[in-house]
């Protein structure tokens, strides 16, 4: 008689099983999520629905910053090549977005003809109507950096009321609706101008949402001395302190990412270092794009609760004949009062609450009567995805991490400093020597010498407890002193001979000038006489 309800009940406890993360999230947002987006407006309030093609499309990067800062020659270094519809300058050069993407033959896609194309993640985007249509086109080329990646170009930001009129759309909107789609944002700067004009400062409260996604560029850093590049980081910083109300600290890359000759050399090393750590950054977006798009979809369905809530108390609240405008009026007054209702009744964290003032102007021009009251079984369903079948898309993103061979971004700039002698730290640090026909450790190997005889070593050898005793002047932590002794220890004996107490003194002096330690002895640092036994 109630076979119905046991079926319904072993449904929400077994999560569906899924083939791909990809097929998994384009289900269960269809399916679960979907249903309770339209039926209290979401998509007016919030973001367009999702697309197939949002879940398959490649990881994408979107660059802002203000004009002249080198978004355009970003891309043109990464790349490696010109793409179409490139233009670079000290005006205003790019005053289109440009989607830099994979394609067989080079050539521009103009906007219309992208927002009606199911492969590209862009349909949505004709709600913005002609005035951005005209200014959003699709740069198509033959690039390896593009077969993992898509980069999006975006006009560069001016100061003042009369150019943010002007452009005929709502410029932040478009960034915002691009920030939830991509899996990274770099804002670049000028070290010459580190004025944030007002247009800037709304885009990036506009990205306040995504800061995990963001990335601060200090470019052109090789034409100030380092000094002036010390004062010009400290203010970057500041300015960014007061826009960015985050407590943790937004990681700026200092540099030149152009492919001329630095003007002021002097902090080479530090810009090598700094580009190594950005491109490690934007090489793991493949590998990571799953996950974002799986967290990307937890922060959604936890936002259309939260809307769900909103409006079914909106709808609540509402008389049934007379004085609706008046209720309409003091409820969007109240509106906070009815966020901190929720807030308590269903144990909601104030964060997963929408903008308030952004909400009570878009409350303005909706009309209440046709809200919907609250529908428990939709919000069940949402519950139950994102208690059991999230999970499950969990445990699948890292058999499909796993079963995958390493995903990195690759071409382009990304090959230039991988292999060779410029390698970043290529003959520096424990790769000191390496192309040395003699042991580098020989070089200082009778000052080490020296303080061995002391240490009353016994058959030629001294003991861990005398190596110690000598070791810990170094005030290195135990920690890394016992990967230098497992290094230096080549036969495993307990023991330190003359060549392997040389070497360990070596490695020691590696770490003390700021270098990382090997997780194994390079074969250049083996002791003359231990290359034979190892081999």
């Amino acid at each position: 008689m109630f076979s119905w309800l046991g079926t319904d009940d072993r449904r929400r406890k077994d999560p569906e099983v899924f083939q791909t993360v990809s097929e998994g999230l384009k289900k269960l947002y269809k399916t679960k999520l979907l249903p309770l987006e339209e039926h209290y407006k979401f998509h007016e309030f919030h973001s367009p629905a999702l697309e197939d093609a949002d879940f398959d499309n490649k990881p994408m990067v979107l660059l802002v910053g203000q004009y002249s800062t080198g978004k355009t020659t970003f891309i043109r270094y990464l790349l490696e090549q010109d793409f179409p519809g490139m233009r670079i300058g000290p005006e205003p050069t790019t005053d289109s977005f440009i989607a830099v993407m994979q394609g067989d033959v080079e050539g521009i896609v103009p906007g219309n003809a992208l927002v009606v194309d199911p492969k590209k993640p862009f349909r949505k985007l004709n709600a913005f109507g002609n005035a951005f249509l005209n200014r959003f086109v699709c740069a198509q080329l033959p690039n390896p950096v593009l077969e993992s990646i898509s980069v999006i170009d975006t006009p560069g930001i001016l100061s003042g009321e009369k150019q943010r009129i002007s452009r005929g759309y709502d410029f932040a909107a478009v960034l915002e609706w691009f920030a939830e789609r991509v899996d990274r944002i770099i804002l670049l700067f000028d070290a010459h101008k580190l004025d944030i004009s007002d247009e800037f400062s709304e885009v990036i409260k506009a990205l306040k949402n995504h800061e995990d996604k963001m990335r601060v560029v200090l470019n052109k850093a090789d034409q100030i001395e380092t000094q002036q590049l010390m004062r010009v980081y400290g203010a970057l910083m500041w300015s960014l302190g007061k826009i960015v109300n985050t407590p943790e600290v937004i990681r700026v890359y200092i540099g030149s990412f152009w492919s001329h000759q630095l003007l002021i050399p002097d902090n080479r090393k530090l810009f090598e270092a700094e580009e190594q750590d950005l491109f490690r950054d934007i090489q793991s977006l493949p590998r990571n794009a799953a996950l974002r798009k799986l967290n990307d979809l937890i922060k959604r369905a936890r936002l259309a609760k939260v809307h769900a809530y909103i409006i079914s108390s909106l709808k609540k609240e509402m008389p049934s004949m007379f004085g609706k405008d008046n209720k309409k009026k003091e409820l969007v007054n109240n509106l906070g009062e009815i966020y901190a209702r929720i807030e308590r009744e269903h144990q909601i964290s104030p964060g997963d609450f929408p903008n308030l003032r952004k909400m009570q102007d878009q409350l303005q021009a909706q009309d209440f009567s046709k809200f919907q009251p609250l529908k428990s079984k939709l919000l069940e369903t949402v519950e139950d995805m994102l208690a059991n079948d999230i999970a499950q898309l969990m445990v699948l993103v890292r058999q499909e991490e796993s079963q995958r061979p390493t995903q990195m971004v690759k071409g382009g700039a990304f090959e230039g400093t991988l292999h060779g002698p410029f390698g970043h730290g290529y003959g520096e640090g424990a790769g000191e020597g390496i192309d040395d026909a003699q042991w580098v450790v020989a070089r200082d190997k009778p000052m080490y010498d020296e303080i061995f005889y002391t240490l009353s070593p016994v058959d030629g050898k001294i003991t861990g407890a005398n190596a110690k005793k000598e070791m810990v002047r170094s005030k290195l932590p135990n920690t890394v002193l016992g990967k230098i002794w497992k290094l230096a220890d080549i036969d495993k004996d307990g023991m330190l001979d003359d060549e392997e107490f040389a070497l360990a003194n070596h490695l020691i002096k590696v770490k003390l000038e700021g270098h990382e330690l090997p997780n194994e002895l390079p074969s250049h640092l083996l002791p003359p006489s231990k290359r034979k036994v190892t081999e």
